[in-house]
């Protein structure tokens, strides 16, 4: 309760706070998903900043086309 009120006071409301929630309980599973796999991040903040930077004047599609092409290659 201790980090509720203070939302609270700024203006938070039930579904604000419910929405926060699950919103964390959602990357808590995706972390641990990711973690699951074995998957690795690269070190380099520059490889960060290059895709923040890349989603932001491009969007995700590129990456979905991307994704859905290679898939298409990998089953011949």
């Amino acid at each position: 309760m201790e980090l509720v009120e203070p939302a609270r006071a700024q203006g938070a409301t039930d579904v604000e706070l419910h929405d926060a929630v699950l919103i964390a309980a959602a990357f808590c599973m995706y972390n641990r998903y990711v973690d699951g796999l074995g998957t690795i991040a690269p070190q380099d903040p520059e490889n960060h900043t290059k895709r923040a930077e890349a989603l932001a004047r491009n969007g995700y599609l590129p990456i979905v086309d991307a994704a859905l092409a290679h898939q298409a290659a990998a089953r011949g």
